[in-house]
């Protein structure tokens, strides 16, 4: 699976909900799970790969894999942090993004079975970072938009650079 990224249209629309959890969106699954360690990341969502459905894979350090179909945030907590966040369909970037600490989530596994997760810390920015992934939001969306303006010139300048005859 290819990641796509910043300017790709898919990154900016919402998914669609899988309408069938069987054998095929399992397979997905698994592939997106292998993609992740590939890539090097933590959280992987269907719009990255160009699939517009709502599905995301997490495998945090120090535990299993995790697979999320058809995600609900239900609750977040009132309290925020800030955390450094990237995101594979924008390489390279690095920003301070402030989210809640905590987040409870519904969503069906690969076996098609519904499951209610709370969690706090990384896991749960992990899931807020995925989550908006499929509803076409990206963690840039959330920065103040001086220092998001501030990337996207500085993304602009290097894909000029790169497109410029003799940049090799």
């Amino acid at each position: 699976m290819k990641v796509i990224t910043l300017g790709n249209e898919l990154l900016r629309q919402k998914a669609a909900a899988v309408k069938d959890i069987n054998g095929e969106i399992k397979k997905i699954a698994e592939e997106m799970i292998d993609t992740l360690h590939r890539q090097k990341g933590v959280g992987l969502a269907g719009p990255q790969i160009g699939l517009m459905k709502r599905i995301f894979v997490i495998h945090i350090e120090g535990d299993e894999p995790r697979i999320f179909i058809n995600p609900s945030i239900t609750a977040t907590s009132q309290e925020t942090i800030k955390y450094e966040e990237g995101c594979l369909s924008i390489p390279g970037v690095w920003a301070n993004v402030v989210r809640p600490r905590s987040v409870r989530i519904q969503a069906w596994n690969e076996k098609g079975r519904p499951f209610t997760m709370e969690t706090e810390g990384i896991l749960a920015r992990v899931i807020l970072h995925e989550y908006d992934h499929l509803e076409g939001v990206l963690f840039i969306d959330r920065l103040p938009p001086q220092k998001r303006e501030r990337i996207l010139a500085k993304l602009d300048k290097i894909a000029v650079g790169e497109g410029a005859p003799g940049t090799g």
